[in-house]
C-alpha cells in the first residue's frame, strides 16, 4: 500500500500523512533508532515529531544522527516543538520561543526545521509578539511554517486574525488531542482535546478552516484503543492498573462502548482494534496528518493499512455512538 500525503503551507515537500513521534529514539540505542527509522521511512513517512523537552533533547540528537548518517535532510520534514511550560514559569515568549530553536537546530544539526510548534500556550499573553517572533524566524530562514500544540482555536483565530491584519504568516499547523475516545481526565496538565461534544466547536471551526493542518496527538488514547484492553480487563483494572493513562484518562462507560464497537467492527472487516480506531480519524472530515509513535516498522505497516480503510458516515456514527446502526 501506497502512503498519502498533503501539503502545508509555507512547505516545499509533500507531508505523509502519517507521522512518526520520537520520544522513544535515543543516542544511547542509535543501531535500534537507526533501524527503526529506516523502515518507517521505506514506508512513505517523512514526518518526523519531537520536541526540545522530549528525552532532555536526546530525541532531537538521536534523529539528527540518523538523518545526517543516511543523507535524508532533503526528503525529511522535521516537527519540533517549542515554549513548554517549567517548575518556575510559563514559557510562552519570544525570548523562549528563540533559544528553542537555536537549541533544536544545535541538537538536530540542521540549518532549518519545517515546522515549528508551542508545545503549549498562555492565554495571558498576547499573540501578537508571538506571531512577530515566528515570523522573523520564516524570514530568516530558520523555519518554514510554525503553529500550536494544545492551543485553543479561538487563541489560533486570534493569532491568525493579526497575521492577516499585519501581512504576516499565520499559523498552519495545530496539534491537539483527538480520538475516538473522550479525554476523561488530562494526561498532564493543561492538555487540549478536540474530541467529544465539547470538542465539536473546534471541529467545526477546523472544517471551515482547513489551510490549518491537524496533526493530533494520541489518536489510540494512549493505549485505550491499542487492543489491549477489553470491556472486562477496563472493568476489572487492579489499583495498580488504574495508574495506568490508558485507565485513568479515558475509562468511562461512554468510552468502553464505543471500545465494544472497535473490537466488533474490526472484526467484521479483519483489522485490528488500533486499526479501527486509526481509520476513524483518518476518515474524519478534516485536513489530517495522524501522529504515531511505533517501536517496530511492522506497527506502521498496520497504520498505512489503516489510512487506506476509509469508513463510512454510517460507521463513524456508529463507532462513536451517534447512531444504533452502521
Amino acid at each position: 500500500m501506497n502512503m498519502k500525503y498533503g501539503s502545508i503551507p509555507g512547505v516545499s515537500k509533500p507531508v505523509s500523512r502519517i507521522g512518526q513521534g520520537l520520544m522513544m529514539v535515543s543516542t544511547a540505542k542509535q543501531d535500534w533508532t537507526n533501524e527503526l527509522l529506516d523502515g518507517v521511512f521505506a514506508l512513505g513517512v517523512n514526518i518526523f515529531d519531537s520536541s526540545h523537552v522530549y528525552g532532555g533533547g536526546d530525541c532531537d540528537r538521536a534523529f539528527g544522527a540518523w538523518v545526517t548518517s543516511r543523507g535524508v535532510r532533503d526528503k525529511v520534514v522535521m516537527l519540533d516543538k517549542c515554549a513548554h511550560h517549567n517548575a518556575q514559569r510559563r514559557r510562552v515568549t519570544p525570548e523562549d520561543i528563540t533559544e528553542d530553536l537555536h537549541g533544536c537546530l544545535d541538537r538536530l544539526g540542521f540549518d532549518h526545521i519545517e515546522l515549528f510548534v508551542m508545545h503549549r500556550d498562555d492565554p495571558t499573553k498576547p499573540v501578537g509578539p508571538i506571531v512577530e517572533c515566528m515570523n522573523e524566524h520564516i524570514r530568516a530562514g530558520l523555519i518554514s511554517a510554525y503553529g500550536g500544540s494544545n492551543w485553543s482555536h479561538e487563541r489560533i483565530a486570534a493569532a491568525n486574525a493579526y497575521a492577516t491584519e499585519h501581512g504576516l504568516v499565520p499559523f498552519t499547523v495545530s496539534s491537539p488531542h483527538f480520538s475516538l475516545a473522550r479525554m476523561v481526565e488530562e494526561p498532564w496538565g493543561e492538555c487540549l482535546s478536540i474530541t467529544g461534544d465539547e470538542g465539536g466547536p473546534a471541529r467545526q471551526w477546523y472544517a471551515e478552516h482547513p489551510e490549518v493542518a491537524l496533526f493530533p496527538w494520541s489518536s489510540l488514547s494512549r493505549g485505550f484503543l491499542s487492543g489491549q484492553w477489553t470491556r472486562e480487563k477496563m472493568e476489572n483494572a487492579t489499583p495498580e492498573q488504574a495508574k495506568d493513562i490508558a485507565v485513568r484518562c479515558f475509562r468511562a462507560e461512554d468510552n468502553i462502548q464505543r471500545l465494544d464497537r472497535c473490537w466488533q467492527l474490526a472484526k467484521e472487516k479483519g483489522m485490528t482494534v488500533p486499526q479501527i480506531a486509526t481509520a476513524y480519524v483518518m476518515s474524519y472530515p478534516l485536513n489530517i496528518f495522524a501522529l504515531i509513535g511505533v517501536y517496530k516498522p511492522e506497527e506502521a505497516r498496520q497504520n498505512l493499512a489503516a489510512m487506506h480503510l476509509e469508513l463510512t458516515e454510517a460507521e463513524m456514527a456508529w463507532l462513536d455512538l451517534r447512531s444504533e446502526t452502521k
